[in-house]
């Protein structure tokens, strides 16, 4: 992709390694897609140009895109106002399977992390809130509020790999008793003792990962759906993932290479793995330096792309 095909992005459709997913996906003018992470519709956008009388089927949970995907309507898309765990109930329900190739993007979208009210971003002032679906399910400011001890540090720990945080998760606890924790600024505030002097953003990043994904249930329902792709692929199909931390990143390459995600591969009798998938990169497909510098969120993205076995 050019430098002047970035520039012509908006915030709200500025979509990670673009070209290298859309060649991952070795898209046919007359094939089936799916794009699980509709997102602002970057991608989505790029993949209805290359389809004649092919079909993409778009999910997101989000309302702001479901709005956004209004802009695209035309006969080959459709999109499903979903998490992607229901992927193969929603494929089924809409007659689509099966398909020829999906992609996820699981980054967060520019809007959402833009958008001071979602609660995303440590940049801005707003209310403690995460959800993917914001019509949905418990807030950032409710694990908070509700998360024992034990639980704040478990997540901490194991989402946002924190180094402290056993010190933080009783920090957090000590100071909700005194004070009800729901916007960004009280958080800030509540956990300053435990930043890292010079380091602070990184730490913040962190404590937000993980407050966003325990909100949003993140690592299981990417197990559910990456689980499904097996089932929704015809032979041949290819699966491109793009993830952004490392801890999607291992579930998406033990997937690939061994059809689970803890342990090693599965043998047959005669002792050759038994795995539903091809990989097709051994090593993860990162960003240019060209990219990274227009756009910094593309700095974490790893691409990993396989190929459904005949």
């Amino acid at each position: 992709m050019s430098l002047n095909e970035y520039e012509n992005d908006t915030a709200y459709h500025r979509p990670v390694m673009l070209r290298e997913c859309l060649e991952a996906l070795d898209l046919q003018p007359g094939g089936c897609y799916v794009d699980v992470t509709f997102g602002g519709g970057g991608h989505s956008a790029r993949i209805l140009e290359h389809l004649t009388t092919g079909h993409l089927y778009s999910f997101d949970q989000d309302a702001d895109a479901e709005r956004e995907a209004s802009t695209l309507a035309r006969p080959q898309f459709t999109f499903i106002r979903s998490n992607f765990r229901d992927l193969f109930a929603e494929l089924k329900r809409h007659g689509a399977l099966p398909v020829d190739g999906l992609l996820a993007d699981l980054g967060v979208s520019s809007h959402q992390f833009d958008t001071p009210e979602r609660g995303f971003s440590t940049r801005f002032e707003g209310p403690l809130d995460m959800r993917m679906n914001a019509e949905d399910g418990p807030t950032a400011a409710d694990i908070i509020a509700e998360y024992s001890q034990d639980e704040l540090h478990r997540i901490f720990g194991m989402y946002g790999e924190v180094t402290n945080a056993r010190t933080l998760a009783a920090t957090v606890v000590a100071a909700r008793r005194g004070q009800s924790i729901t916007t960004i600024g009280a958080l800030k505030k509540a956990i300053a003792s435990c930043m890292p002097r010079g380091k602070e953003n990184k730490y913040l990043a962190q404590v937000f990962q993980a407050l966003r994904i325990e909100a949003n249930d993140e690592m299981a329902a990417l197990q559910e759906m990456l689980l499904q792709t097996a089932q929704v692929l015809r032979p041949g199909g290819r699966l491109v993932v793009m993830s952004y931390h490392s801890l999607e990143d291992r579930l998406v390459k033990n997937f690939m290479a061994k059809g689970k995600f803890f342990g090693e591969a599965e043998k047959n009798l005669f002792g050759h793995t038994n795995t539903p998938f091809e990989v097709l990169t051994r090593k993860p497909v990162e960003a240019s330096p060209e990219e990274v510098a227009l756009n910094p969120r593309s700095r974490s993205a790893k691409l990993r792309i396989a190929v459904k076995k005949e």
